[in-house]
């Protein structure tokens, strides 16, 4: 059972903090093939060993250059998806990534008729069943999949609550429950806003010590 002393500290953190990768990307999330897909970008450009304000830097030059949608990716050139990564200073993995790209836009055709809604299908309500799909993207791993599952909550909402083991994690060092259910009762109808929060606040000391 939460108490008020938590509701207080995650509506300070979501106040503080609480902006999705999503958004900061510029993906207008929605349940729609281009978002969706846009958001499987993002999601593998976090899961290499590189800062977040780099990988939403890239794939904000992805999007710019028109990369927004399976085919757009499929039928990119290589270099030119290797320039795009090097505008957002994605300079260690950008040839390897350029190529996981080309390669996710192509399986998402092949696969998924070009529309992740039939990755949601294959779920069909499954949590750990969705992670596994999007593992067999190459390049998204666990943590990818963390990265997915936590900002699509947001339109999929069978997937809610959704929080990593990062989440988890930061939630017990500032105070809040580390359980799933009981965090999605203090994240005011919006899980991925709070789960978003909760990895920034991981990620910057400042947030943790204005929560006091």
């Amino acid at each position: 059972m939460t108490t008020k002393k938590q509701q207080r500290i995650a509506t300070m953190l979501v106040e503080r903090a609480g902006r999705t990768y999503a958004d900061e990307a510029g993906i207008p999330l929605k349940d729609t093939p281009a978002p969706l897909f846009q958001l499987l970008v993002l999601s593998l450009l976090l899961s290499a060993r590189i800062s977040a304000d780099i990988a939403v830097a890239a794939a904000r030059e992805l999007y710019s250059a028109g990369y927004r949608t399976p085919e757009k990716m499929a039928d990119a050139q290589w270099q030119a998806l290797v320039d795009a990564l090097g505008r957002g200073h994605y300079v260690r993995y950008d040839e390897s990534t350029a190529t996981r790209l080309g390669e996710a836009g192509q399986k998402v055709l092949d696969e998924h008729h070009g529309d992740l809604r039939t990755l949601a299908a294959k779920a069909d309500g499954d949590v750990e069943r969705a992670a596994a799909l999007l593992q067999e993207f190459t390049g998204i791993g666990p943590v990818g999949a963390d990265v997915f599952l936590r900002e699509v909550q947001a339109v999929w909402e069978w997937v809610a609550p959704y929080f990593d083991k990062r989440a988890l994690s930061s939630a017990t060092e500032v105070g809040l429950p580390d359980d799933p259910t009981e965090l999605g009762e203090l994240a005011d109808g919006r899980p991925a806003v709070l789960a978003a929060a909760l990895v920034r606040a991981s990620l910057d000391k400042d947030v943790r010590a204005d929560l006091g």
